[in-house]
């Protein structure tokens, strides 16, 4: 049996900062590029960095039904790749309770998880998912 690495793309965003919210990400098989699975989910008020971290969260604990062998998260946020690389610590209370929960998932894991801070250009597909979402919330 082969092994399955997942790329996963993840994106949170809120208009107004805080404001409504919406989180997205793309799961997809590392090695073929097949999308395994797509969340879009609107997530009420909140903040930019709080809908980054519970967009990682979701993508992680939908990546546990697939039991993958390795995993890379690819997100714009550099806020939150510098705090999960260890780059940056975790000054801000409610991020840290977030931080915790990234670090709990990766423990239920098993496996290596990695993180990789990329341009908002070559996240589309994630950005789009969290945009539908917080469109969807707004009405």
């Amino acid at each position: 049996m082969r092994q399955l690495n997942l790329r996963i793309y993840t994106d949170g965003g809120a208009r107004g900062n805080p404001g409504p919210a919406g989180i997205g990400a793309a799961i997809l098989d590392a090695d073929t590029g097949e999308t395994l699975k797509e969340i879009s989910e609107y997530i009420g008020e909140t903040t930019n960095n709080q809908a980054e971290y519970r967009a990682v969260i979701a993508a992680l604990t939908a990546a546990l039904d697939f039991r993958p062998d390795a995993i890379m998260v690819v997100a714009d946020s550099e806020l939150l790749v510098k705090q999960l690389t260890g780059s940056y610590r975790v000054k801000n209370p409610g991020l840290a309770e977030r931080f915790l929960e990234v670090r709990n998932l990766e423990t239920r894991l098993g496996i290596p998880v990695r993180y990789r801070h990329v341009r908002r250009e070559q996240n589309k597909r994630a950005d789009t998912l969290a945009n539908e979402a917080m469109d969807r919330g707004r009405k």
